[in-house]
């Protein structure tokens, strides 16, 4: 009999999953996950852990109910450009068509986004034979707006790769901004009607303080480091991301999908093992927060294992902070 799923558990079990982007499709929840290979090669700021060299898609008809299998819908080995480490992934629906998007680094070592297409959003996906063009770094996250108008937020900083692309070609000795310096941003980029290409150059994404002011690099417990995502709530967007080296989920809030987005406070306080990697959606009435720590594996960095909660709104519609292993 197949265990019922319940807040704050693995969803998973069978194998590791990590960066879990969750959606409603035909009426039920999908999650685009990464998944995690078993190795006992090095861990370290590169990210060289995260081994990562195919993709899974799972199912919940609700969120009690059991999480199911759909088996691998992509390999690394059928997309022509990859050579390592297909990273956190993202999914998205238009034009009768599912869309899996993902990064993975190319034959010269750099973090591009390829889009791979399915008529089922359970896959198998088939990959375009190329990246998206202009494309680069990783957590490739999309969004569909209420006017049908799609957005890639994408970027993350060290293994990432960010840094490198600061003036807008790729710097092998690219650093981040001093500390007294504005932060780095996500990067944003709308999408081509067929969901295939950008149709524009990818932009930085601002992030201020409550004053206006640019986040600074030093300010790691609200700098942006890692694996953005967008929702809209009651009219407004939503940045979420990681800040990385201080293990919270944040977000920012802003009228406008490209920005400038204002910082709000934190959705999640720091969950076991080292990265921090969400996604938000409604399902029927309430909203989810899916994200994913590192309890199955004991703590090991790249073995671990995606679960939900419930995410909760204030009436000004700020978001209540979760603490992951409170009863």
């Amino acid at each position: 009999m197949e265990k019922k799923s319940r807040p704050n558990e693995p969803l998973v079990t069978h194998i590791y999953t990590a960066d879990p982007s969750a959606h409603v499709f035909e009426g039920k929840l999908y999650i685009y996950p990464s998944h995690d290979l078993e190795h006992d090669g090095p861990d370290n700021d590169n990210g060289d852990q995260y081994q990562m060299e195919d993709y899974h898609v799972f199912s919940m008809d609700d969120v009690d109910a059991p999480c199911i299998d759909h088996g691998e819908v992509l390999h690394m080995k059928n997309v022509p450009w990859v050579s390592k480490q297909m990273w956190a992934p993202d999914a998205a629906y238009k034009n009768g068509t599912y869309y899996l998007y993902f990064p993975a680094r190319d034959k010269e070592g750099i973090f591009r986004i390829g889009v791979a297409t399915s008529k089922n959003p359970a896959g198998p996906f088939t990959p375009e034979p190329n990246y998206i063009p202009g494309s680069f770094s990783i957590d490739p996250a999309v969004f569909v707006d209420d006017d049908g108008r799609s957005y890639m937020y994408f970027g993350g900083l060290w293994g990432g790769q960010l840094e490198k692309w600061k003036t807008g070609e790729f710097n092998p000795e690219g650093k981040e901004p001093a500390v007294n310096e504005p932060a780095l941003g996500p990067r944003v980029a709308e999408l081509s009607d067929d969901m295939l290409t950008f149709k524009e150059a990818p932009q930085e994404v601002q992030i201020l303080d409550e004053n206006g002011n640019p986040i600074t690099a030093g300010d790691e417990d609200r700098r942006y480091f890692e694996g953005p995502w967008m929702h809209k709530y009651n009219g407004l967007y939503y940045l979420s991301y990681s800040t990385g080296t201080t293990h919270y989920l944040v977000y920012a809030v802003g009228t406008n999908p490209k920005g400038p987005f204002t910082y709000k406070g934190r959705i999640l306080e720091p969950v076991i093992g080292w990265t921090t990697h969400h996604s938000i959606v409604q399902f029927k009435d309430k909203w989810y927060l899916f994200y994913h720590d590192s309890s199955l594996s004991g703590g090991v960095n790249h073995k671990r294992c995606i679960k939900y909660t419930e995410l909760k709104y204030n009436p000004d519609g700020t978001i209540q902070t979760i603490k992951p292993y409170d009863n």
